[in-house]
């Protein structure tokens, strides 16, 4: 009697932290103004966020098949996020014609045209 509560407790804890992870991402979106920061925000909290609750999810079904399920989710979506928004953030980079106004640089050049040189 006493475990299941204890695995309820840390069920919900992990719940109601991706939430909270999620909720303070979703504010970022809305607080900043520049693309790059938005994405910034929403990725993080997206990754961080998913991956807590994932994690009370499997602590609340236990070691079954769905323990396995989740766990590919949760493997895929630390692959998958990351690589998207770093495509997202790279085309803004490319396309954004103001982004010296938005963002300082300071090994840009006159002349980049925003493309960062390595």
């Amino acid at each position: 009697m006493t475990a299941e509560w204890v695995r309820f407790g840390f069920c919900a804890l992990f719940i109601l932290l991706g939430m909270f992870v999620e909720f303070t991402a979703l504010l970022g979106v809305f607080r900043f103004k520049f693309a790059l920061n938005r994405m910034h925000s929403a990725s993080m909290g997206d990754t961080l966020g998913l991956m807590f609750i994932l994690i009370g999810l499997i602590i609340a079904y236990g070691l079954d098949f769905a323990f396995l399920k989740l766990a590919v989710l949760i493997i895929f979506m630390w692959i998958a996020s990351p690589v998207a928004s770093h495509l997202v953030a790279e085309l803004e980079m490319l396309t954004d014609s103001e982004l010296k106004q938005h963002m300082a640089i300071e090994s840009m050049k006159e002349g980049d045209n925003g493309i960062w040189k390595f």
